[in-house]
Parts: C-alpha cells; sequence; structure tokens
C-alpha cells in the first residue's frame, strides 16, 4: 500500500484538510467555527480517508479520490469568494490556500490510480490473450 507514490499524495491531502480542523482561517476566525465549513471539512475528511484505505478496490479509490478533489475544489471556490467580499482589515492565514494544494495531491493520485489501473488491465488482457 504505502510503496504506491499515489497513497502518499492521498495521504498528504488527507493531513493538509485535517489541519483545516485546528487551524484559523483568518485571526480569530476559526474554519470550524462555521457549521456548513465544518460539514465540508469532515465529509472531504472521510472521502480522503476512504480513497486512501481502498487500495485494493482501484475504481472505487478513483472515484472516491475525484470526489473528495471536487468537494475540495468548491470549498476553495468558497474561500476565494469569502476573502474577496471579507472586511479590508480581515487578514487570512496561508492555510486558506492548503484546499487548493489538497486538490493539487488529489489529482496526482487519480492519475496514478489511473496508471494503475490500465497497467493491470493490460497485463490481464495479455494474460487472456495467452491462455487462448
Amino acid at each position: 500500500m504505502w510503496q504506491r507514490v499515489q497513497t502518499l499524495y492521498l495521504a498528504i491531502a488527507t493531513v493538509l484538510v485535517a489541519v483545516l480542523f485546528f487551524a484559523d482561517k483568518a485571526e480569530g476566525v476559526r474554519y470550524i467555527a462555521y457549521l456548513p465549513y465544518l460539514i465540508l471539512l469532515i465529509v472531504i475528511t472521510l472521502l480522503n480517508l476512504l480513497a486512501l484505505t481502498t487500495w485494493r478496490i482501484r475504481i472505487f479509490q478513483m472515484r472516491t479520490a475525484t470526489l473528495a478533489a471536487l468537494i475540495t475544489l468548491a470549498l476553495q471556490v468558497w474561500l476565494a469568494v469569502d476573502y474577496f467580499t471579507a472586511d479590508k482589515s480581515l487578514v487570512f492565514h496561508v492555510t486558506a490556500v492548503f484546499p487548493l494544494v489538497a486538490v493539487i495531491f488529489d489529482v496526482l493520485a487519480i492519475r496514478g490510480i489511473m496508471a494503475d489501473e490500465l497497467v493491470v488491465r493490460s497485463a490481464s488482457r495479455l494474460r487472456s490473450a495467452k491462455r487462448k
């Protein structure tokens, strides 16, 4: 499981999203203080953990990682809207870009999972052609 690079990508994405539970969005404003953010963070973390632990079911893992990436991207867009509509005296922390970095790692993991699936399918096709 850990010898695959996409597992490392998924683990990094999971940690980046999990850090947001304990971080501030801006000075004195926590992510978990706003209920929709908390729900999104829980869903994204669970999806990333599910994708991380279902390494034997590659198609399911790829779909779960894709869903996690899409929801994380939606969270990042929401944070960007908050940033541009917030009061100018409110200073956002660097943790506001963690979802974007997590999306990048999720996409890299999806590409790795797809490459593994293609290798397995080609090997299976060669084995079935050899039997005939």
